[in-house]
């Protein structure tokens, strides 16, 4: 008895598609939609502007359309795929358009400080400082090797008390008293103001030094009050993320605890390290309020950390903003290419980061 040979099924083109009949939507539903309810908010928008004689709100036509994006995307998916399916369409848009909001002010001010301050980029401005200068001319050099001077020197303060913080708090000092203390003023000193900072650094230093004291090395004890509590708490993750059975086979191996920290913890947490203190060091680099109090502001060279005022960026870029003489421009402009000098120095320094974290990261290969 022979048995005859079923042919296979074959499925056919249009049913592996999804469409409104299968009860999924299209993948290019969403991208019609979005299209859709762009174009209608925007002829909403430019009736309006004609109607009132105004420009085009833009803000409010993007605001307005992407909710109406979302209300759709709902409603659609909700009658055709059902709920729960709505509700994941829902949420991924709610979450794709808090992510562009919240590029758009990033993008915005990069464009804006790139467009305005790179055209007053120029060989003097790198090369020479605002000493006798008034009006058009002069540079920013002295701000820069500031800024340079007193944030190395309030990261050769701050890491290592930030670092050696968070080794005790990780190695030593686990469900102890005094622990438990460091790390709540340690979340304390993360929220303060940076004027405050600012205002503790000047008293210290005006008790021996007497009112009116401005010194570089003022700004750079500010600037570490900000940076050690960002050090601290980044630096304590990286630790615990280093697993125990490392530590474990050193130890029974008859290594020390403190050459066990030394040769095999700090070298397996030394890239997230390295990254918490560049972003330490990004967070402290353009503050100006501290800076203005305790290093004040001059137009002429100091690589002195120890003698008189200091320029940094920051306060050149206010200064020349705020106190903008004759012409205006000139000002204005080296305001714009002070602050894109910032941008750019924290930019390079993050790289740096990235690289050394590369570098020094554990091989995870055999």
């Amino acid at each position: 008895m022979t048995a005859t040979a079923t042919p296979p099924r074959v499925q056919s083109a249009s049913s592996s598609s999804p469409s409104l009949t299968t009860g999924r939507l299209p993948r290019w539903t969403p991208w019609v939609l979005l299209v859709a309810s762009l174009a209608v908010m925007l002829a909403v928008f430019a009736v309006m502007a004609a109607a009132t004689g105004e420009g085009l709100n833009i803000a409010g036509w993007l605001v307005t359309g992407s909710l109406l994006y979302l209300v759709l995307i709902f409603a659609i998916s909700a009658i055709i795929e059902g709920r729960r399916k709505a509700v994941d369409r829902l949420v991924t848009g709610v979450v794709t358009v808090a992510f562009v909001l919240a590029m758009v002010p990033l993008i915005s001010v990069a464009i804006t400080v790139v467009s305005l301050g790179a055209p007053n980029w120029s060989a003097e401005f790198f090369s020479s400082s605002m000493r006798n200068v008034v009006g058009e001319g002069g540079g920013a050099l002295h701000a820069i090797i500031g800024t340079l001077l007193i944030t190395l020197a309030a990261a050769i303060i701050s890491v290592p008390i930030g670092l050696f913080t968070a080794i005790y708090l990780i190695e030593y000092g686990k469900d102890n008293r005094l622990a438990r203390g460091i790390t709540f003023l340690v979340d304390v000193m993360t929220g303060i103001p940076s004027i405050v900072a600012g205002l503790f650094a000047y008293a210290l230093f005006a008790i021996f030094l007497g009112p009116g004291v401005r010194l570089g090395i003022v700004g750079a004890i500010a600037l570490a009050v900000l940076m050690v509590p960002v050090v601290v708490r980044s630096s304590e993750e990286m630790l615990r993320l280093v697993p125990n059975e490392l530590r474990e086979a050193a130890y029974a191996l008859g290594v020390p605890k403190w050459l066990t920290i030394w040769k095999v913890v700090l070298p397996t947490a030394i890239a997230g390290i390295t990254t918490g203190v560049m972003l330490a060091i990004a967070r402290v680099i353009g503050e100006t309020a501290p800076l203005l109090i305790t290093a004040g502001m001059t137009a002429s060279m100091n690589y002195d950390l120890f003698s008189g005022r200091m320029a940094t960026l920051p306060v050149f870029t206010y200064t020349q903003y705020m106190n903008q003489g004759i012409p205006a421009e000139a000002y204005i402009g080296r305001a714009w290419a002070s602050a894109l000098t910032l941008i750019v120095i924290v930019m390079v320094l993050n790289l740096v980061a990235r690289a050394v974290a590369k570098i020094f990261a554990p091989k995870s290969g055999r």
